[in-house]
């Protein structure tokens, strides 16, 4: 008899344990786990409307395409691991240790690519402010050229020699640049040395109406022509006219030449960087 009762208590245990779990299951297993997958559902959907509206305001603002689909791809994978840890949580699956790891390789990766991340942050910069544009002539980071190719990392630049430079983004949005292209306009400044004894005035005439009859050359601000130094063999003088950006160096070769050739034709003398000696007996 007490073999008996020993064993429908044992089996009682048994069904009272079953009961106890399928209770938990269904009345707090099953409704937090519906909760999560609901809460996983609905912040995947958030992530999806969060994303398009980010596009289409980087679009608004003419963000380059490339940097738009690198902060994109960058939001939706950090937007989706907060979420699935939010998840995990939920359900009950301990997530320190899981941060704690990501945390730790996220640290990892940062210190590995730490010049890699500087580049990438320049470029970040590069295209959000644009301090210049594909096709702009800068001169920057040591290298003078035109800007063929903005690129997450570095830039492409062709210099005037047809010499393809590859520029860390880093430099190019930390250290001084000169952006020729940005204004419309652009002054060009031809220099000149007349002879001691020659007239300014007449070389100024000569020289202004030059650059008035050369249809490159913009009328206002009228050129002009200043003395910028009494040196050792001339007098310097300094043609400054106005043209279009895209005009700069047509104008500036062409003025050169022609500055040369009508001071000859006025017979006004330019030096050569000449010595005079007297000898007093």
């Amino acid at each position: 008899m007490e073999k008996m009762d020993g064993n429908f208590t044992n089996v009682h245990s048994l069904f009272g344990g079953a009961s106890e779990f399928i209770h938990d299951l269904l009345f707090k297993d099953v409704p937090r786990i519906i909760i999560a997958l609901i809460v996983l559902w609905i912040g995947l959907k958030l992530v999806k409307l969060l994303l398009k509206a980010m596009r289409r305001l980087m679009e608004r603002k003419q963000i380059d395409v490339s940097l738009q689909s690198f902060l994109i791809s960058l939001t939706d994978i950090a937007l989706k691991v907060m979420i699935i840890i939010a998840v995990l949580g939920m359900i009950g699956i301990e997530t320190t240790s899981f941060i704690a790891v990501l945390g730790a390789a996220g640290l990892a990766v940062g210190m590995a690519l730490q010049g890699t991340l500087q580049n990438f942050a320049g470029g970040v910069i590069i295209l959000l402010l644009k301090p210049f544009r594909v096709g702009d002539y800068i001169d920057a980071a040591g290298v003078q050229g035109t800007v063929k190719h903005i690129q997450i990392f570095n830039t492409i630049v062709e210099t005037p020699d047809k010499k393809m430079v590859i520029a860390p983004n880093t430099d190019l949005a930390t250290k001084t640049l000169i952006n020729y292209s940005r204004s419309e306009n652009r002054r060009v400044d031809v220099k000149v040395g007349i002879a001691y004894g020659e007239s300014v005035d007449n070389a100024r005439k000569v020289l202004v109406e030059l650059a008035k009859a050369y249809p490159l050359v913009i009328a206002e601000p009228a050129p002009v022509v200043v003395v910028t130094a009494l040196a050792d063999s001339a007098v310097s003088l300094e043609l400054r006219v106005w043209t279009k950006n895209a005009d700069y160096w047509e104008t500036f070769f062409y003025l050169n030449q022609a500055v040369y050739d009508k001071l000859n034709e006025a017979g006004i003398q330019i030096p050569f960087n000449q010595m005079d000696v007297h000898i007093v007996q």
